[in-house]
């Protein structure tokens, strides 16, 4: 019985051996094979040009979240779409009345946040 699970352990032995040699040669040895020696500017948390003027735990607006959930909603739209349009032929009529409704919710939810101003960056 334990047998049949060898091939497992022997994947999970050899997944945390190659792990472990490739954090080790990209940590230890990296600094010597770099093509471009670290800095002082390059270890910098942000390489924007400038130094940073305010505090990094400032508070963001709520419009920019509000934007966020805006893309992912839309972003997960897409990602329904693809596999509904490759499978249209094999669903029919009753797939194509589905999706319909499943774009209309989210038309009326982003026309909603339109008109209650979430989209405005005032």
């Amino acid at each position: 019985m334990l047998l049949n699970y060898l091939p497992i352990l022997i994947f999970l032995v050899v997944a945390a051996a190659l792990a472990v040699v490739l954090l080790t040669l990209g940590t230890g040895l990296g600094r010597y094979f770099a093509r471009f020696p670290s800095d002082r500017a390059k270890l910098s948390p942000y390489e924007c040009g400038f130094e940073a003027f305010e505090d990094s735990r400032m508070k963001f607006d709520v419009r920019y979240y509000l934007v966020a959930i805006l893309f992912i909603v839309f972003d997960l739209e897409i990602a329904f779409l693809f596999p509904w349009a490759v499978a249209l032929g094999k669903i029919g009529l009753a797939g194509l009345i589905a999706m319909g409704i499943f774009l209309a919710i989210l038309v009326v939810g982003f026309i909603y946040e339109w008109r209650k101003g979430a989209l405005e960056w005032d």
